[in-house]
């Protein structure tokens, strides 16, 4: 793969970013390609591992090794038909995606890894570019009719390989727009919204129905979809986490998601419901430092707020991967946003005991407490609160970014589907206890990675079109009949 001992030769080179200063003033993606050639060098970086672990770390079985050999020759098109064999959406991986894989690349353990992600992005920008992906229509149809229901994702990848199977797919979606957590969980910044518009665009053509504004089992009677002879269920694990605490119900106490959703909407002058929510001149507090809450910093420097501080629990990781943690599982370690470069600071092991407010009921500050966690063999970790360590905040407005508990059981219910301990949806294959009722992503699995979101919805789209023909030509995980290359 690639030219023999080029990872001697080269060095890992990312994509560099349009500077702090310039990037905050907008909410388009900021991030500055490398040129073909650089990309050739990265690819060939690739080290032709006896086995590839990067491939075994990708929820998707991505070909890593295989489109990286042609990046370095070239073969851009085929790289193209490779990538997209094994994953629906490139572009959404290429941008959002953690990348397992790259923590799993053999050359990580002597060097900085292959720059799985960038190549991955640029294949599919490149493809885009030339005009390569275009819509695939099935030949044939089984006069078989499938309910997707939510566009993220895991929807998305469902409806389109049971569409590839020649089923007629409908797909709905509660927003006003599709992409679910794609559109209004991640700030422009991260994924402009027209990468997304692109892809419905391309499914639509493909033979995808879809319909928004429509919430089954609220604004929609679930009887409406007797009509399908099965349905797939994809939406989300949209249940917030809160704290409860003194002070929690007070104004400028928010969910981070509910932030994030609704400067997505203004930014497209779309119409928002309850109070304009906005950054500007405030003290800005986050209380999670996952993602969603280095979201939640970019989107407040952003809209030009006064200073921004990062809370988390959990102590703060190293700056190298953790002995705990070793090669080629996921790295215990520090991960530093290009959000938290713009301007954040951030604290660990601190927990929050009270929002405190005026005589209004407006949040003006927080109180907290330094914290330790006494680990014993055999035992939960126990959180310890420090003696005399108290401290207040000045805060305007803090963000709740501390995750999600499950899906909403409205559907669980109207349906007589199982659950889980965190009412997660219970499925054996990703079917339920109702045989023509299937579920995938984040409804099923909890809370996860977008990667692992399409993985889920390519799987549940195989066992759909089993239970409905007796057979399936689907893939399983990275089985795909691959393109000549």
């Amino acid at each position: 793969m690639g030219k023999t001992g080029s990872f001697k030769e080269f060095d890992r080179i990312d994509e560099s970013n349009i500077s702090v200063k310039e990037r905050i003033k907008h909410y388009k993606e900021f991030t500055i390609p490398l040129k073909e050639e650089v990309l050739k060098e990265q690819g060939s970086r690739c080290m032709e591992c006896g086995i590839p672990f990067c491939h075994s770390a990708c929820p998707l079985g991505n070909l890593i090794p295989d489109f990286n050999d042609l990046i370095h020759k070239g073969a851009w098109k085929q790289a193209s038909e490779i990538l997209h064999s094994t994953n629906n959406f490139p572009e959404f991986t290429g941008r959002l995606c953690p990348a397992p894989c790259e923590k799993a690349c053999v050359l990580g353990l002597i060097e900085d890894p292959v720059s799985i992600e960038n190549i991955e992005k640029t294949i599919v920008e490149t493809a885009f570019r030339n005009k390569w992906i275009q819509p695939q229509i099935p030949t044939t149809r089984t006069g078989k009719t499938v309910a997707v229901i939510g566009s993220g994702p895991a929807g998305l990848a469902t409806a389109q390989q049971l569409n590839k199977a020649g089923h007629s797919v409908t797909v709905f979606e509660r927003d006003d727009e599709i992409g679910g957590l794609l559109r209004y969980g991640i700030p422009n910044f991260k994924l402009e919204k027209s990468i997304i518009d692109r892809r419905v665009r391309i499914l639509e053509l493909e033979g995808i129905i879809f319909k928004t504004n429509v919430h089954v089992g609220v604004n929609y009677d679930i009887k409406n979809l007797d009509y399908f002879d099965a349905m797939v269920l994809c939406g989300g694990a949209t249940k917030k986490r809160s704290l409860p605490i003194k002070g929690i119900h007070s104004r400028g106490v928010v969910q981070a998601m509910d932030f994030l959703t609704q400067q997505t909407k203004r930014l497209f002058n779309k119409p928002v419901q309850g109070q304009i929510l906005s950054a500007k001149n405030k003290n800005i507090i986050v209380i999670g430092g996952g993602d969603t809450g280095s979201d939640c910093v970019g989107t407040s420097n952003r809209q030009g707020a006064t200073s921004v501080t990062n809370f988390e629990i959990m102590p703060k990781p190293p700056f190298n991967r953790h002995e705990s943690t070793p090669w080629p599982f996921w790295p215990l370690q520090l991960k530093t946003s290009s959000s938290h470069k713009e301007g954040c600071d951030r604290n660990w092991l601190i927990n929050t005991k009270e929002f405190m407010t005026n005589a209004d009921g407006e949040l003006i500050a927080l109180k907290t407490v330094n914290v330790e966690w006494e680990i014993t063999p055999g035992n939960r970790p126990t959180l310890i609160e420090i003696p005399n360590s108290e401290k207040t905040w000045p805060c305007d407005m803090a963000f709740l970014a501390l995750g999600f508990t499950g899906p909403e059981n409205t559907l669980s219910k109207q349906l007589g589907i199982e659950i889980d301990t965190n009412t997660n949806y219970l499925a054996t294959n990703y079917q339920t206890n109702i045989p023509h009722i299937f579920t995938a992503g984040d409804m099923r699995k909890g809370q996860s990675l977008i990667v692992w979101a399409i993985a889920e919805g390519r799987e549940a789209a195989r066992n759909v079109d089993l239970y409905l023909m007796g057979k399936s030509h689907l893939p399983t995980k990275g089985k795909e009949e691959l393109p000549n290359a």
